[in-house]
C-alpha cells in the first residue's frame, strides 16, 4: 500500500512542523486525528480541510462535525472521503482549520509518495516533529471541561456572513466621531436680549430688593433708620 507523507505546519507558527505518513486508502478523518495527536490537541471539535492551490486559496471543503448550515449545503464529511480521491498533484496542498470556535489554521502539503509501507508501523504515523505548539485553548481555558461548539453560537456561519462582511460591518470609532461641546451650534444673542437677561438676574438677586421702595410722601424704609 502506498503512503502519503504530509508536512503539517501552523500558519502563524511556522516553526512548528510535523511530518505524518498516512496510507493512501485512509480518510481525511484519519489525517485530522493524526494531526491533533501529533500536537497534543483534542480533535473532537468542528474542523475542515480545504483543497487549495499553491497560494493556499481555499477550494472544496471537507468537514468534520458539520453544523446544520454545512449539512444543508451538502458539504462532504471527512470520514466519507479517502485521501487518494482528492490528490492529483505530487505536491498537493490542503488548507486546514481546526476548531472553528477557537481556530488554528494549518498548511498541509504532500511531500512525497512512498510506495511501500512498513508492516510493523501503525498508520497514520508521525515521522518528524519540530517546535512546540501553542496551547490549544491558551492559559484561560481547560480543554477537558470545554463543551463542543454549539451551532447556536456559530452566528457568523448561520447568518451567512463572509469575512469581508464582518470587516465592513465594524468600523473604528475615532475622536472625530464624538460630538464635543465645541461642535454644538452657537446661539446669537442681540444687545437687547443681553441687556434684558442682565436685568432679569439683577432684579432676582439684588441685595436691595424690598428696601428702596418709597412710601407715599417721598420717604423710603431706609429713612426710618
Amino acid at each position: 500500500m502506498a503512503l502519503y507523507r504530509f508536512k503539517v505546519s501552523f500558519e502563524d507558527y511556522d516553526e512548528v512542523i510535523r511530518e505524518i505518513d498516512v496510507k493512501s486508502n485512509q480518510t481525511f478523518e484519519d489525517l485530522h486525528r493524526a494531526i491533533h495527536q501529533s500536537i497534543g490537541y483534542n480533535c473532537e471539535y468542528p474542523s475542515s480541510f480545504y483543497i487549495s492551490n499553491d497560494q493556499w486559496i481555499k477550494g472544496e471543503e471537507i468537514t468534520f462535525m458539520p453544523n446544520q448550515r454545512r449539512i444543508d449545503r451538502g458539504i462532504v464529511t471527512m470520514d466519507k472521503v479517502k485521501l487518494s480521491n482528492r490528490i492529483d498533484d505530487p505536491h498537493q496542498k490542503f488548507y486546514y482549520t481546526s476548531n472553528f470556535d477557537r481556530p488554528f489554521d494549518f498548511h498541509v502539503e504532500l511531500l512525497k509518495i512512498i510506495l511501500d509501507e512498513n508492516p510493523t508501523t501503525q498508520y497514520p504515523a508521525t515521522v518528524r516533529s519540530a517546535g512546540e505548539p501553542p496551547k490549544q485553548f491558551g492559559n484561560a481555558f481547560n480543554a477537558s471541561v470545554l463543551p463542543p461548539v454549539s451551532e447556536e453560537f456559530d452566528f457568523l456561519n448561520e447568518m451567512e456572513y463572509s469575512e469581508e462582511d464582518v470587516e465592513e460591518g465594524f468600523t473604528e470609532v475615532t475622536d472625530s466621531d464624538e460630538i464635543s461641546e465645541h461642535d454644538a451650534p452657537l446661539s446669537i444673542v442681540t444687545p437687547g436680549e443681553e441687556e434684558e437677561e442682565e436685568d432679569e438676574f439683577g432684579n432676582e438677586f439684588s441685595d436691595n430688593e424690598g428696601f428702596d421702595e418709597e412710601e407715599p410722601g417721598g420717604h423710603s424704609h431706609r429713612d426710618e433708620y
